[in-house]
């Protein structure tokens, strides 16, 4: 049993029954804001020193890299229960769902930077930082994890095992013998 299996024991109930079927749901997010956090550390790196001049290119890198990280840690725990295909298909198809998301991410971006002009020639550099912030990060964010979790599930990890092979679908009995 993970770790957050058996966070979701101590839940009361009626919540547990709600964290329990939407568990893959919290592990997905608990991915993202992971690797939210690894892209955003790449991005904020690469603009403020030696990619100053491009941050649509440091976007693109910080995303890429952020996808292997999470390639990873979504097959081997938010969708563990799921696969349905072979590991290299699986892999490439993780990766067009992961690279048509970075691209959704990035549009409010260049949305921010090259429609409304939010950038350090235009306004100040704290704006611009906001602005990136709020476009890419936020925005794109949100776009890009809506669509990458109903992609995954669909297409990428589209078959789900049989429930007795969820350590998160326990129901109460295999709580009281645990």
């Amino acid at each position: 049993m993970s770790y957050a299996d058996g966070v979701i024991r101590l839940i009361p109930e009626p919540f547990r029954g709600l964290a329990l079927r939407h568990s893959e749901f919290i592990k997905f997010a608990i991915v993202g804001g992971t690797t939210f956090i690894f892209d955003l550390g790449i991005f904020y790196i690469l603009k403020l020193s030696v990619m100053e001049a491009k941050p649509l290119t440091a976007k693109i890198i910080a995303g890429v890299a952020a996808m292997a990280l999470s390639y990873y840690l979504n097959r081997q725990w938010s969708f563990r229960s799921r696969g349905g295909r072979g590991v290299s298909t699986e892999a490439v198809l993780f990766f067009v769902v992961s690279g048509i998301g970075v691209v959704l991410s990035f549009i409010p971006l260049w949305i921010s930077r090259y429609w409304f002009h939010l950038d350090a020639m235009h306004h100040s550099l704290t704006v611009e930082n906001i602005a990136d912030f709020v476009s890419a990060y936020l925005i794109g964010n949100l776009l890009q994890m809506a669509f990458r979790f109903w992609a995954l599930r669909r297409w990428v990890f589209p078959h789900e095992a049989p429930e007795q092979d969820h350590p998160q679908h326990l129901d109460d009995r295999d709580l009281e013998t645990t």
